[in-house]
């Protein structure tokens, strides 16, 4: 059995796939590890759109036009409701983004587990995306996520910092 820390050193952005569809119970598989993601307050300001038909996913390519991302053959792209999202009382910080963002990680490592490569994607057409996709105003697409197999050999970036350079330990 895999241990947490080999699943986190197995995750890498993957930034080219095959072709073959990525079945139904692996998609419910990733979409349930994202369900149960913790969020602020637990009000899961979130929703995901998973995009497999062709037609969509090239209106989605207009949003973000690397050559990689064409070849996925799924879409998770991972929504803020900002009605949902708790706001911290006493600056208003809206903690929708933090939020998203430990469920768009569950839905990577559940990937990962499932032998899946995936990719954050945020440098995209937000107001795009949301215009494509006729969103209503209180939800902002976030993340896309591209899902696939991988044809890569798939190797760890070692370009990580080291402990000393992250972490300072206060007594």
């Amino acid at each position: 059995m895999m241990t947490f820390l080999d699943l986190v050193k197995s995750r890498i952005s993957i930034r080219q796939y095959t072709s073959q569809m990525v079945e139904d119970d692996k998609i419910a598989y990733i979409l349930e590890c994202a369900r149960l993601a913790p969020s602020a307050v637990n009000y899961q300001p979130w929703q995901f759109l998973v995009v497999r038909n062709d037609n969509v996913k090239r209106l989605i390519q207009e949003c973000y036009r690397a050559k990689w991302f064409a070849e996925a053959p799924v879409y998770i792209i991972a929504c803020t409701d900002t009605n949902l999202s708790w706001k911290r009382s006493f600056d208003c910080k809206d903690h929708a983004d933090i939020d998203i963002a430990i469920a768009v990680e569950h839905i990577c490592l559940a990937a990962t587990e499932q032998g899946l490569g995936t990719c954050w994607v945020c440098n995209f057409d937000t107001q795009k995306c949301s215009e494509l996709l006729n969103l209503p105003e209180n939800i902002h697409p976030a993340v896309i996520i591209p899902v696939g197999y991988t044809t890569q050999n798939v190797s760890r970036n070692p370009t990580r910092k080291s402990n000393e350079e992250i972490i300072k330990i206060i007594e």
